[in-house]
């Protein structure tokens, strides 16, 4: 972990290296297993994404997957009902249909950081229980203007879309959001992330500007769900409002928990533990979701602080001891 650390641009492309190779050999490989990975890969993601404002800055947020349903509606607008609407995006090439498809994965990832950054302003004033009851109340406005707009699909949401997700793009995504929150926390201007979740009141003390942190925080978080939420949407080619409700936000929050506030790897490890051994108990129908909340609670009554606990959190603060904020 600590080559990983030192090297991060090196294990940057060496993570995009083999994303290219599953890409190239995916034909050769079973469909089912390559679907468990890319959807493996997108929980990555939305993990690592939430882990930068819950565990690395101290927000409890339960509104993620608002912040998903925007990147994904948005994505799936730009690629289903323009086309429908506009002769000339429907008559698009292949090659021209997955340029298509990046530009709207983007534009769905900037607008879900704008929710973001709407929702960063109420974290100004609240934290704890208060901002988690905000986020929460968020991400049921969205789900609620999804399900009552009738322009996206209104309560039967969009159905028919673009199978346009690779295993390129999910693993591409799933790297990229591991640099982006890894080599931030252990920057120089992300320390103050760190120094806002000890202890807030100190931090603005010695000139960490915590209200920048905080927003911050959300918007790069924000982002990064809404292109896993775009990837998502072109992958199972439908979503529907029910998708994005209180409990996948709560699924997200989980994956954080078991892997350990603060500690990135220890939510990757956590992300693809748990989709695979959900996807393992399929066979057990309605035994499926108990045995699953079982390990949850054997897990939490062994291993309290997760995976590896706040190893991401202590390797930053022993760097602050070298380089102040």
């Amino acid at each position: 972990m600590a080559w990983f650390s030192r090297h991060s641009r090196l294990a940057l492309g060496m993570g995009l290296l083999v994303a290219g190779l599953l890409q190239m050999f995916s034909g050769y490989l079973d469909p089912y297993y390559m679907r468990i990975l890319q959807i493996s890969a997108i929980n990555v993601a939305l993990a690592v994404s939430l882990n930068l404002v819950n565990g690395y800055t101290g927000q409890f947020s339960l509104g993620h997957a608002g912040f998903m349903a925007v990147g994904s509606y948005t994505a799936a607008g730009l690629t289903k009902l323009l086309p429908e609407a506009v002769p000339f995006f429907a008559e698009l090439q292949p090659a021209s249909q997955q340029i298509w498809f990046l530009i709207a994965t983007l534009l769905g990832g900037c607008a879900a950081a704008v929710c973001g950054f709407v929702v960063g302003i109420p974290s100004l004033r609240l934290r704890g229980d208060y901002l988690a009851i905000v986020t929460l109340g968020f991400g049921e406005i969205i789900r609620v203007i999804l399900q009552s707009n009738d322009t996206l699909g209104g309560a039967r949401g969009l159905n028919g879309i673009p199978r346009l997700t690779t295993p390129f793009a999910c693993v591409a995504l799933a790297v990229i959001s591991i640099y982006i929150c890894g080599t931030l926390v252990q920057s120089t201007y992300g320390l103050g992330f760190l120094a806002t979740r000890d202890d807030e009141i100190a931090a603005e003390s010695v000139g960490v500007n915590t209200t920048r942190c905080k927003v911050n925080a959300f918007v790069v978080g924000a982002f990064l769900a809404g292109l896993a939420g775009s990837l998502n949407a072109h992958l199972l080619t439908t979503i529907n409002p029910s998708h994005f409700g209180f409990l996948k936000s709560v699924e997200i929050v989980v994956l954080v928990i078991l892997g350990g506030m603060g500690s990135t790897y220890g939510v990757v490890i956590a992300a693809v533990v748990m989709t695979v051994g959900l996807e393992q108990l399929r066979a057990l129908n309605d035994w499926r979701m108990v045995i699953y909340s079982l390990m949850i609670i054997l897990f939490m009554l062994v291993r309290p602080q997760g995976v590896m606990g706040t190893l991401g959190v202590d390797k930053a603060r022993a760097k602050t001891k070298r380089k102040p904020v």
